[in-house]
């Protein structure tokens, strides 16, 4: 199984953005440690021809020219650089690539990716550019699928890709996240599912089986792209809901299976976490990682 990454890129930083953003460094250590049959890989960035199919191509000048103005730099959460540039198109890029690798595999990961906040013209809650809403454009046009579902299980609702998948009947899009959570104004996809604070596994995993049979029998997807944020979790500061690490598992491997059901291939990004404890969110992410990796292991023997 591939897996891509981009942590390479050291970005200037506020302290109250470098914790959240460590994980990245420790995922990628942890996948190398525990994980040897993972082969990772440095993605291509996204190129602005494949950017502009799924973003404004004015926004995406001022992200890459720096002309971005101090509300829209506000808004997106990040200061602007040429580090945070290069980092967005390979995070992106990287989704673009784990997706092509599971055509051919059935499964890979983007060890970052998930930036499910940025729409057509801004960007969103530490989101520069939307890397699910790119790689279903990219790969509906050039014919190397016919249908895309999101399945995005981050604990805050995927605004930006609805908004931008919105006028695409090729593509689904599936939001299980937080009623009460970021963001306030919420977009409509295809299949919202809105939970209270303090939702547990076994409403939890309830509530994302009848998402997932709605979502496969809505059509039969050519790939999933799973936003598999670990924020349900109940250590989490931004959460609000109160997933148990076996109930994130439970969660995972309930969408692996309907891809092993239907056949689908199926491009893994990690999206949010926000615990305390920046190992805790890395062994999270890990655990997603393992999952995919046993699926994989699975769709060899099959």
């Amino acid at each position: 199984m591939k897996a891509f990454y981009v942590d390479a890129f050291v970005l200037p930083l506020p302290d109250r953005h470098r914790f959240p953003m460590a994980k990245y460094a420790l995922l990628r250590e942890r996948v190398t440690l525990h994980l040897p049959q993972v082969r990772l890989e440095v993605p291509a960035a996204a190129t602005d021809a494949e950017l502009c199919l799924a973003h404004d191509p004015a926004y995406v000048r001022a992200v890459v020219q720096g002309t971005l103005t101090a509300r829209e730099v506000r808004v997106m959460g990040f200061p602007w650089s040429p580090e945070l540039v290069e980092r967005s198109r390979r995070s992106t890029g990287a989704t673009l690539a784990a997706a092509r690798a599971a055509l051919q595999e059935g499964v890979a990961v983007n060890l970052a990716g998930g930036t499910h906040h940025a729409g057509v013209s801004r960007g969103q809650g530490f989101c520069v550019f939307n890397d699910a809403a790119v790689t279903a454009k990219v790969l509906l046009g050039s014919g190397d699928v016919g249908t895309v579902l999101v399945v995005d299980l981050d604990v805050h609702q995927g605004n930006g890709t609805a908004e931008i998948l919105a006028t695409e009947p090729r593509a689904t899009t599936l939001s299980l996240h937080g009623a009460r959570n970021f963001p306030f104004d919420k977009a409509t996809s295809d299949i919202d599912v809105a939970l209270p604070d303090g939702t547990t596994d076994a409403d939890y995993l309830s509530a994302l089986d009848d998402a997932l049979q709605k979502a496969f029998v809505k059509r039969s997807p050519d790939l999933v792209i799973y936003l598999a944020g670990v924020d349900p979790y109940e250590g989490d500061k931004l959460g609000r809901l109160s997933l148990s690490a076996e109930g994130l598992l439970a969660r995972d491997e309930r969408v692996f299976a309907w891809c092993r059901q239907t056949q689908t291939p199926v491009a893994v990004v990690m999206a949010g976490g926000y615990a305390p404890d920046v190992d805790r969110i890395a062994d999270l992410h890990l655990q997603t990682v393992r999952a995919a990796a046993v699926h994989h292991a699975v769709l060899r023997t099959a």
